[in-house]
Order: C-alpha cells, then structure tokens, then sequence
C-alpha cells in the first residue's frame, strides 16, 4: 500500500469509526458523487460551495454564510484531521490513555463535516416543492407534504440547546424519519441516511435572525432544493434495494 491509499485508508478507517461503513449511512457517503469528505490524499477536505456567498440572499445573508461555511464547518474539518492524527499518534506509541478523549472528539468533528456537507447542497435560492417519487414517499410515511413539513419545522425549532432538524431514510424499516439531532452527533439513529438537515446552530442564523431561530426555520423552507433531497433518497434506495 502506498502513502496515498494508507492515508485515505485511515481516514475511512476514522470515519467508520464514527459512523460505521457497514452500514447504509457509511456506504452512502464513501459510494454517492454529491458529498466528497476526502480529497485525494485522504484529508478531511472542505469542497468549495456550490454556490456564490450571496446566492441564498435574503433568507441567509453572505457574512454569515461566509463565515458559517468558512470558520465552523471548515473548523470542524480541520479538527477532524486533527482528531484522527491523535488517534494514529496514540495507537503507533501504544499510550492509549487519550485515544477516548480524541475519540469522542472525532464523532463530534466529523459529524459536523458530515452534516454540514449535505446542508449545503440541500439548499438552493429558489422556492420549490418535493414531487415525483419522493413526494409520493412523504405521503405514504408521513400522510402528506404538509404533516412532514408541519413535523420537521416543529422539531427543528425545539432542539434543546443547538443541533440540527434532520429528514432521514431508515432502510431498517424502509420509511422516512425525522431526527431531532443535538450538536452534531447526539439523538441520532444508527443507519438512518440523512436526506435534508436543517442547521439550528446559533452560527447559522444569529447575525441576521437574532434570537429568532424559529423565523430562520421557516425561511429554510424557501430555499430547500428538493431536488437534491430526492436524488439523496435515490441513492438510499439504490444502496438498499
């Protein structure tokens, strides 16, 4: 094995330490083109935006997308790689007296590149509706469009402290759920693939919102890209067919 594949090696290695690769979840993120955590040395990398700074205005202003994408979700890439350079430090010296601590601190760090990787994407500055296949998988699981949205609003905006509102498909049972995710790894639901995440970090809407996280919560719901949810729920589909 050369440097290149060790590396990318150990850096699936951490995320499926995380997340375990598995499962559906971790097959999706190392199997699908739309999420891309690794560059080609196998770093935690953080893939420009689809999008200019200015593009989701006004619902999400350019200086807080700036700095959202820039400083928190790149922090949080950063920190992953560190996180995983602790624990390879660990392990090589055989002192495995804080690979718990680095541990933890990688499902943290990682969870947030995760999930932050998909939020851009879901997003989009234009407001649409789901339809096709996936609209019809909401009313089977949730009823209609109106009782999922009514469900993952309300959830979103009552997360104790901050965390994300997450659309999820559980291949378990093959239905979509709704997770109530605090921070950017707790509450979740092992296997569950995300399809649409809706950040309530304070980051993500102080400047513009102030504490009104609840009007933040219902301008996301102007510019969710359905597509894109759609194509994720395709994906999921695919990968437990």
């Amino acid at each position: 094995m050369n440097r290149h594949d060790f590396l990318k090696a150990g850096s699936l290695a951490g995320m499926a330490a995380v997340i375990g690769t598995g499962n559906a979840f971790g097959q999706n993120l190392t199997n699908n083109e739309m999420d891309k955590l690794v560059d080609a040395n196998g770093n935690f990398v953080l893939q420009p935006l689809p999008y200019s700074e200015n593009f989701l205005e006004p619902y999400m202003d350019a200086e807080t997308l700036h700095l959202h994408y820039t400083f928190h979700h790149g922090g949080a890439t950063k920190a992953a790689n560190t996180d995983l350079t602790k624990i390879r430090e660990a392990l090589n010296s055989n002192n495995l007296e804080t690979v718990d601590y680095w541990t933890k601190k990688l499902s943290y760090h990682l969870s947030s590149h995760i999930l932050h990787s998909i939020f851009w994407t879901n997003l989009t500055n234009k407001t649409s509706d789901p339809s096709g296949a996936l609209l019809r998988k909401i009313e089977t699981d949730f009823g209609s469009y109106d009782k999922l949205k009514s469900y993952l609003v309300k959830t979103s905006k009552d997360i104790d402290g901050n965390g994300w509102g997450i659309l999820g498909y559980q291949p378990y049972t093959n239905k979509l759920t709704i997770l109530q995710c605090e921070n950017h790894e707790k509450l979740t639901q092992w296997g569950v693939i995300p399809l649409l995440v809706i950040d309530v970090w304070e980051h993500s809407y102080y400047l513009k919102y102030r504490n009104k996280r609840a009007d933040f919560v219902d301008a996301m719901f102007k510019i969710i890209n359905w597509d894109n949810v759609a194509d994720r729920m395709n994906n999921a589909l695919k990968l437990t067919s």
